[in-house]
């Protein structure tokens, strides 16, 4: 808008946990390298006062964007924010508020005294199909891949694969960077669909990875059992086999087991993850209802997330 005297400061908050981090940050995103602040050693109010006083240097518009926004476990900063000018914090400087996050359930976190200073307005957004992946990979092949190095179909392929994903964004990005890097370890000089593959490939062992590796110890337990037992030829097994095994590891660990039900509990989650898959059968009165539980995932893979366990053991 013409004449309209805006500044703009974003910040992604993945890794900064407090209220205290992210003031921190944005004082010193709008300081220059010689006064920016430590991040220890102030107090919380004295932060507040360095950011307010910054801000209303800025004079005009400033708004402010926090990506990832529900990575703060606090929402001190928030309020202080929404109530700033009202407080009388800031006299020259009007102050707006963006919160980027993926948590569908975030705004319900927070207190009611911030959610009723916000005045907050939700914008929601649904994930990219592929033709609109499409243009915004476009967008960033200009900028990370020289002219001809990626093959016809190679982007169209990464926006297709990630709007069968999820229809993000960044992980269509991340696999075609992944690709480029595929391409550059085989000695290639041209990224190819074959190499877009390997990528795709690489990533899901690597989302696999990092979710067994964020996954609780007795969920752990289970699947290193239904591990031992897919290594030894004996799935799809049924549950009982699965449960007798866990134990038998839960003890070698020094570890109370859980109930059997919890067992079951880990399992259906270990299939929702698509780490493992369960098949439900009915034998009717000969043989009831049960279920066969199998891997799904490398074994490679699955040893890569349990390497602490693994290491203990």
């Amino acid at each position: 808008m013409e004449g309209l005297e805006l500044t703009t400061i974003e910040v992604n908050c993945d890794g900064l946990n407090t209220s205290y981090q992210v003031g921190v940050k944005l004082v010193n995103e709008l300081r220059e390298p010689g006064r920016q602040i430590s991040n220890t050693g102030y107090p919380q109010a004295s932060v507040y006062e360095f950011l307010f006083d910054e801000l209303d240097a800025c004079g005009g518009t400033v708004l402010i964007v926090l990506d990832e926004v529900d990575h703060i476990d606090d929402d001190s900063l928030l309020y202080k924010l929404s109530r700033a000018r009202s407080n009388g914090d800031i006299r020259d400087a009007k102050l707006g508020v963006i919160g980027i996050s993926n948590d569908l359930d975030f705004r319900n976190q927070l207190s009611s005294k911030v959610r009723s200073s916000l005045c907050e307005k939700e914008v929601s957004f649904s994930a990219y199909d592929a033709d609109e992946l499409r243009l915004v990979l476009e967008q960033r092949e200009r900028v990370a891949f020289h002219d001809g190095v990626l093959e016809d179909g190679v982007v169209a392929m990464c926006a297709a694969y990630g709007a069968k994903d999820s229809g993000d964004a960044r992980k269509a990005l991340d696999l075609l960077l992944e690709a480029g890097d595929v391409a550059r370890e085989s000695g290639s000089a041209v990224v190819t669909e074959a190499h877009v593959q390997k990528a795709r490939e690489r990533v899901q062992t690597n989302q696999v990875v990092e979710g067994i590796q964020n996954y609780s110890q007795h969920g752990k337990l289970v699947l290193y059992a239904l591990t031992v037992l897919h290594e030894r030829g004996e799935t799809p097994v049924r549950t009982r086999e699965v449960v007798d095994m866990y134990r038998e590891v839960a003890h070698s660990e020094g570890i109370s087991p859980v109930s059997e039900r919890s067992v079951r509990d880990y399992l259906e989650e270990l299939a929702q993850l698509g780490i493992a898959s369960s098949v439900e059968y009915n034998q009717g009165k000969s043989g009831g209802k049960y279920k066969e539980h199998r891997l799904e995932q490398s074994v490679s893979a699955v040893r890569t997330g349990l390497s602490t366990l693994l290491e203990s053991a």
